[in-house]
């Protein structure tokens, strides 16, 4: 999952990974689960990382997939480029990896949080006053103590935008036995192969079969998009009321630009 953003709203872009401690044989018959005494050498994923990361970046800029504007223009120079790829290829990357305190399940809370989340949420705003906005955030640098700060709108904006993705961009993915077309499957293949119970129903989420079912929804209120949430009707508004705010949305001057 890709997160772009730090408390203090630069830019931070890095990516979290939940990776299983085992997998399916190639054959499909067992599972191959990691010794508890070692996972993976952490040296050699970041070494990987980094020259995967690098070949994909060069051959983005080859098919003419880059844009630099601004302070990186000048990175639209095969040379420049070039020089910044050989840099960075020399230089040690950082993949941290650790067992999770709480269990699988702390883990994947804590990553549930950011799926959907955007930058700033709205309960660390504090003040817009005289062009200005001030929000708290956690200093993590100084014993993850929360401050306050204060910047110019156009500044705050600016910082905020940086994390707006362009359209279509997917920020998670999944990959092998949680890989979109196969993962019904895998997931039966994988408790049958560690004798694990089927999982639980959750009592929110409707059923598959729910989804295709040609039965009037037992939950008409349901949110439609999200299929969780429920509707509920504060106001039903008038289609003459409709009209008459519109007719006097138009006859008010609108402030007419000075420039």
């Amino acid at each position: 999952m890709l997160h772009t953003w730090g408390q203090n709203l630069h830019l931070h872009p890095h990516i979290h990974c939940v990776v299983p401690a085992g997998g399916i044989a190639p054959d499909g018959a067992r599972w191959i689960a990691s010794r508890n005494s070692f996972f993976l050498p952490v040296e050699v994923l970041s070494a990987r990382f980094r020259n995967t990361f690098l070949i994909y970046l060069r051959e983005a800029f080859r098919k003419g997939q880059l844009h630099f504007h601004g302070e990186l223009a000048a990175l639209a120079q095969p040379d420049a480029f070039e020089a910044l790829c050989d840099h960075s290829g020399k230089v040690k990357w950082v993949v941290y990896a650790k067992a999770p305190f709480g269990g699988p399940e702390q883990v994947l809370k804590y990553l549930a949080r950011y799926t959907h989340r955007v930058a700033l949420s709205n309960s660390r705003l504090e003040s817009l006053e005289n062009g200005h906005v001030t929000f708290h955030w956690k200093d993590y640098a100084d014993q993850n103590r929360t401050k306050t700060m204060t910047l110019d709108a156009v500044e705050f904006m600016r910082r905020f935008l940086l994390h707006v993705l362009p359209r279509g961009f997917v920020r998670f993915r999944q990959f092998g036995f949680l890989a979109n077309r196969v993962r019904q499957e895998k997931l039966a293949l994988c408790r049958s192969l560690l004798n694990a119970p089927p999982p639980v129903p959750n009592p929110g989420t409707p059923a598959a079969s729910d989804a295709d079912s040609k039965d009037p929804d037992p939950e008409p209120h349901r949110c439609p998009i999200c299929k969780l949430g429920r509707l509920v009707l504060t106001e039903i508004i008038p289609p003459d009321r409709i009209a008459r705010r519109m007719l006097t949305f138009c006859r008010t001057p609108q402030p007419q630009d000075s420039s």
